[in-house]
């Protein structure tokens, strides 16, 4: 991209992050039917829950709708390469009338695809992970649910190579690793690497590193997100060293997300970083292999702050209803049934996205060790997207990371040190040429 076209996009991305400079005709807000009689006729749901599709669950959320709104009628088309497929279909007209916000699509598009829910504020005062889906003063999105992050691990396979704390430095997650790994017959630690998405999550421990909740403002204004001892160092270098050092799959161009639920239930698998929302699938993946689900576990980001463990509790997929849809009011009453009334959240052992809501249980133990659980605030987000997309990088994309792997493991040239400063370069120079 020459300077010409790079100050070009800064300035378009500065102007939709404003809610300014569109050229499309403004939309109403697509706000709760106060007519029952509204809410009719048939609505498609798209969404990356291809097991919930396949298991029939999803099908008797929507019966229990349908009994409430006995003219309506809720579709749904699971996905399985959500992010791909839905990227591609949002240049058409067919991205269905709710949908879950792509994680990779940045802040200041939304207004272009998804139709405004309600004014920011209104919707904050009713719903946590608000700030994540709101774009000049409208919300955008409502969260499905939230996650704490950290890793789901097996503790079985953990106690069986005689690990019995949690680890608290890098360090101690390497040594623990290796343990498994010499101990076992257990894959210490398992990418992901092929199904992609996974990889995005470790973006999602921003945060947890420093104890801070205004870790994405600072993105927003730092030269040198990967100086050493920043969040995203400390994050990207555990995942290098943790592939460097033969501690994760042979191949990782042969993983496979659903498989991995059961290996990982059944302890040929030890360890993969994944939010809090994975706990229930992981169980559930136990009870069909006839292991016991409670040897899942979930612990926090292997990094204490003042001696305490910090995790960072951020959105899940947030649920838009598209711009295109000719069913707004109906889709509006799905998404606020769903949120509100399903018990969705409770059943997947998720954060509510209800601020009324109590926390899960399965974040409990935690809580018990005195875990900081910290609400991350995403109210910068366009500023960071905007820098992040004129770099290239992707934070909430695969692509870095999976290059960062094959570094790891010689399959291309170069190591951390050359990599972390070219992220760098490359961040430095857009945030620059942002504030000009």
């Amino acid at each position: 991209m020459d300077r010409r076209s790079l100050v070009a996009a800064i300035a378009v991305v500065a102007l939709a992050a404003t809610g300014c400079g569109s050229t499309k005709k403004p939309v109403d807000f697509a706000y709760p039917p106060s007519d029952p009689d509204a809410v009719a006729g048939d609505i498609t749901v798209l969404t990356q829950r291809t097991d919930l599709v396949a298991s029939g669950v999803l099908d008797g959320y929507a019966a229990e709708f349908e009994r409430l709104h006995p003219r309506a009628r809720v579709h749904f088309e699971g996905i399985t390469d959500y992010e791909g497929e839905v990227k591609r279909r949002l240049g058409t007209k067919n991205y269905g009338d709710v949908l879950m916000i792509p994680a990779a699509l940045p802040q200041y598009d939304y207004p272009a695809y998804f139709a405004p829910l309600g004014p920011g504020a209104a919707v904050a005062s009713r719903y946590r992970f608000t700030d994540r889906a709101t774009v000049g003063g409208k919300a955008y999105g409502i969260a499905e649910s939230g996650s704490a992050n950290g890793f789901v691990y097996n503790r079985a396979v953990w106690a069986a190579a005689g690990i019995t704390d949690w680890p608290a430095t890098p360090a101690q997650f390497l040594a623990d690793l290796q343990r498994i790994k010499d101990r076992s017959g257990s894959i210490p630690y398992y990418t992901n690497f092929k199904d992609a998405w996974p990889l995005t999550g470790w973006s999602n421990n921003i945060g947890s590193v420093g104890c801070d909740p205004q870790a994405t403002t600072r993105l927003s204004v730092t030269d040198k997100p990967w100086a050493a001892g920043g969040d995203l160092n400390v994050i990207d270098t555990l995942l290098y060293d943790i592939v460097e050092r033969g501690l994760a799959e042979r191949d990782p161009a042969g993983t496979d997300w659903e498989r991995s639920k059961a290996l990982l239930a059944k302890g040929d698998i030890a360890t993969m970083q994944l939010g809090s929302w994975a706990v229930s699938q992981l169980q559930e993946a136990a009870r069909k292999a006839g292991t016991d689900p409670a040897a899942i576990g979930f612990l926090p980001f292997p990094v204490q702050k003042d001696g305490v463990f910090c995790s960072v509790v951020v959105s899940g997929y947030q649920q838009a209803i598209s711009v295109r849809s000719g069913n707004k009011a109906t889709a509006r009453a799905w998404i606020d049934w769903f949120t509100d009334r399903s018990g969705a959240a409770a059943r997947e052992g998720a954060v509510p996205s209800l601020a009324a809501a109590p926390l899960p249980s399965l974040l409990e133990p935690l809580a018990d060790k005195g875990v900081r659980f910290i609400d991350r605030s995403e109210a910068d987000t366009a500023q960071v997207d905007a820098i992040d997309d004129v770099a290239g990088i992707g934070l909430d994309r695969p692509d870095y990371r999976k290059k960062l792997i094959d570094l790891a493991r010689g399959a291309q040239p170069g190591g951390p040190a050359e990599f972390f400063a070219d992220l760098d370069r490359r961040w430095g120079e857009a945030a620059l040429r942002a504030k000009s």
